[in-house]
């Protein structure tokens, strides 16, 4: 706008104007002040055919990512007078490929320190390669929460585009800070009393929620029958699209939310319904009462459904190393690669995020898997919901083999992490 009244008043030269954008927050004193979003305007100047970029020094680093544009920073009003009058030039700042500015992860929890649980590590590791949601069932003590946590550590690096999204929602957020870009996959764990809108996005002045902030990473949410009800129904539909819709009088706001959803429940309120050696004090009432927290259409939207156990003593004290996160990690990267591939061109990257339609046209099985999945239909009563989720996760199954088409042992492997109250 200040730009806009200078032109105007002949101050500066409307032709030395074209092609040019103007970004930023004017202070009271001419300063040029950081603006939330910057680098999704820089992206959008691009297609406008936009050759250069006027924007806060504090909005710098993020804005040199988006190649083929000028970016020049500006700390005040009259720095840009100058400037346009070509009486006193701003430099450029070079464009920064991301990619060379990506370092290496250090975790702190990994597959190797956790004793046991080799199912779930199994689980997890299928769930990282196709990004299929999962939820883990156990009493207290076993791990459920150590096993989350060690999950990024065999999550696959991000794509280039997937950078630019989470990127996006983060400076949206205004969450970026100093960073220039988000290139680790978003891991966030709300307390189970976030509220509504602090989980899904909104407020007077709409902002993304934790489901948008977890776009292409990770959304722990431990303890999930502690989360009020209404809440958690909020998931369905970005579990669903990959989207959430929040709706103002002033308009319709479109937030990206794809991603894994991963959970944490015991089995009872007490936490030790099943437990092998303390019993469990609840009445029958109760842990129905609990267990119905979930609703029967979210968990129908979770994929691995996993049972973590007490772990033995002889595990507990065995000094046989577990697989390292790095290898598990390596065998995740090959399936990606081969999902890539699959969905060149695609809108999608994985195979959890697979339509019905696409699931007919991307997924072969052997005579001897379908026979398998027929049986499961007549003898589980598969709804058509979970017929098309266990042929997702057997696709993964078969990717992280090596194979191009479905075999009966990955159909039989995907059947058993279904939820057990299909």
């Amino acid at each position: 706008m200040a730009v806009g009244i200078l032109s105007a008043g002949k101050m500066i030269k409307k032709e030395i104007l074209q092609d040019s954008l103007f970004i930023g927050e004017l202070s009271l004193k001419g300063d040029v002040r950081r603006v939330p979003g910057a680098i999704s305007i820089a992206l959008l100047a691009k297609t406008k055919k936009m050759k250069k970029i006027f924007v806060s020094r504090e909005n710098i680093t993020e804005v040199i990512l988006v190649d083929g544009i000028e970016v020049y920073p500006v700390d005040n009003l009259i720095d840009l007078i100058l400037h346009l009058n070509e009486v006193k030039l701003i430099s450029p700042f070079p464009h920064k490929d991301f990619i060379s500015l990506i370092k290496e992860e250090k975790y702190d929890n990994l597959f190797e320190d956790i004793k046991g649980q080799e199912t779930a590590k199994r689980a997890l590791e299928i769930a990282a390669s196709g990004f299929h949601n999962v939820i883990l069932k156990g009493p207290p003590g076993t791990g459920k929460t150590l096993l989350s946590r060690a999950f990024p550590s065999i999550l696959p690096p991000m794509e280039k585009e997937e950078i630019l999204e989470v990127t996006k929602i983060y400076s949206v957020a205004g969450l970026l800070h100093n960073q220039n870009f988000i290139a680790s996959r978003p891991f966030r764990c709300p307390h189970h009393t976030t509220s509504r809108i602090g989980l899904v996005g909104g407020g007077s002045n709409p902002t993304p929620g934790e489901i948008s902030l977890a776009h292409r990473g990770v959304l722990f949410l431990d303890e999930i029958p502690e989360f009020p009800r209404t809440t958690l129904e909020s998931l369905r539909q970005p579990l669903e699209d990959g989207f959430i819709t929040i709706s103002r009088a002033s308009g319709t706001l479109i937030f990206p939310s794809r991603f894994l959803l991963l959970a944490a429940s015991n089995p009872c309120p007490c936490g030790y319904l099943g437990h092998e050696k303390k019993p469990c004090h609840c009445l029958p009432g109760t842990i129905l009462k609990y267990r119905k927290r979930l609703s029967g259409p979210l968990l129908d939207r979770i994929d691995l459904h996993i049972d973590v156990p007490s772990v033995s003593e002889e595990k507990l004290t065995s000094n046989i190393l577990s697989e390292s996160s790095q290898k598990v990690r390596d065998r995740v990267v090959k399936a990606r690669e081969i999902q890539k591939k699959r969905f060149k061109g695609l809108k999608i990257f994985n195979n959890g995020e697979m339509s019905s339609a696409q699931i007919k046209k991307f997924c072969q099985l052997t005579p001897e898997a379908i026979n398998i999945l027929k049986q499961a239909i007549s003898k589980l009563s598969l709804s058509a919901r979970s017929y098309f989720k266990t042929i997702k996760i057997s696709q993964t199954i078969a990717d992280l083999n090596g194979k191009s088409k479905i075999e009966a042992s990955f159909v039989a492997e995907a059947l058993q992490f279904r939820s057990h109250d299909e």
